[in-house]
């Protein structure tokens, strides 16, 4: 069993239009820009992050902004909700804020014990805060958000499943344990992690299977401290019959990655060296930063793009 995973990294997902999207994260929810970059492997499109004041794993949700992307369509084989944590009493303050920005999908309940407000993203995204009092992690205070309000990082993330069984037995081998069943959703967790520590898996074995579009998740990404631990995993998922990418390097952290039996894409990324390896604290996101390769047609790159603001 791998025992290296302490939670989730960060979450990746796409959408179609990077203004809407900077906006939405940086002044609704008040999260911070903590990297303004390009897609490495599509230069023209933007690789937007954004989380807490230096973008600490497990606070981190990133989008690619495909101008011309169709709307995803919900399923199986997703990550259909990502869970941010937030202090407890603070439902009432986002749930008035969401209504006055105009945020879809407005949707209050108790999941495993904990009040939920279900909303949407810019692009249909499924998202939920989470009603949490014993997260210690420190907040962003962006766009007027009260500290005791203030979005602390992922709580977890909700996956679709056709059938969950095989899942269930990954989530174990990476070191989860079972918590509790809720109707069609089992949760797990991670002792003693790093408060993105929960993973529910919801069973919906009649649905059809998602089309990736905008508004859809593109991958997972778990948190491990250093390339050494990453390494060990690889090989232990490799020797349990996993298809594993080569070690990526993405200048903020090192990345594998390997599809789940229920179709999720799953990433293993280091916590090292961070989102303040090329960029002071204080201006985390400001400035447009490129791969070395990319340097040297930097001019054509920041033509293509589009500004966030203005």
């Amino acid at each position: 069993m791998i025992s290296q995973i302490k939670g989730l990294h960060h979450v990746t997902s796409m959408a179609a239009d990077a203004r809407q999207n900077n906006a939405f994260f940086t002044d609704t929810l008040g999260l911070r820009r903590v990297k303004k970059t390009v897609n490495f492997d599509e230069p023209s499109v933007y690789h937007l992050y954004y989380g807490d004041e230096t973008g600490t794993p497990g606070t981190v949700m990133t989008y690619f902004p495909f101008p011309h992307i169709v709307r995803g369509r919900p399923g199986v084989g997703e990550v259909g909700e990502t869970q941010f944590s937030v202090p407890k009493g603070s439902l009432s303050f986002w749930r008035k804020r969401f209504a006055a920005k105009g945020v879809a999908g407005l949707e209050e309940d108790t999941t495993f014990g904990t009040s939920r407000l279900r909303f949407q993203g810019p692009d249909g995204d499924g998202f939920s805060l989470i009603e949490l009092g014993d997260d210690g992690r420190a907040g962003w205070t962006g766009a007027g958000i009260p500290d005791d309000a203030a979005i602390r990082g992922f709580s977890g993330a909700r996956l679709r499943l056709q059938d969950t069984a095989a899942t269930e037995e990954l989530l174990a081998f990476m070191g989860y344990r079972l918590s509790e069943t809720e109707g069609n959703v089992t949760r797990f967790v991670i002792p003693g992690g790093n408060g993105a520590d929960t993973i529910d898996l919801e069973s919906l074995p009649r649905s059809h299977f998602a089309r990736q579009g905008a508004g859809s998740v593109h991958h997972i990404a778990f948190a491990v401290p250093d390339h050494a631990a990453q390494l060990e995993i690889r090989g232990a998922l490799m020797d349990t019959g996993y298809q594993v990418t080569p070690v990526i390097d993405r200048d903020y952290f090192q990345a594998i990655y390997f599809r789940t039996p229920g179709g999720v894409l799953f990433e293993v990324a280091t916590n090292e060296p961070g989102f303040d390896r090329d960029e002071d604290t204080a201006h985390l996101g400001e400035a447009l930063k490129l791969p070395t390769r990319y340097e040297p047609i930097r001019k054509r790159i920041e033509a293509g793009l589009v500004p966030l603001s203005g």
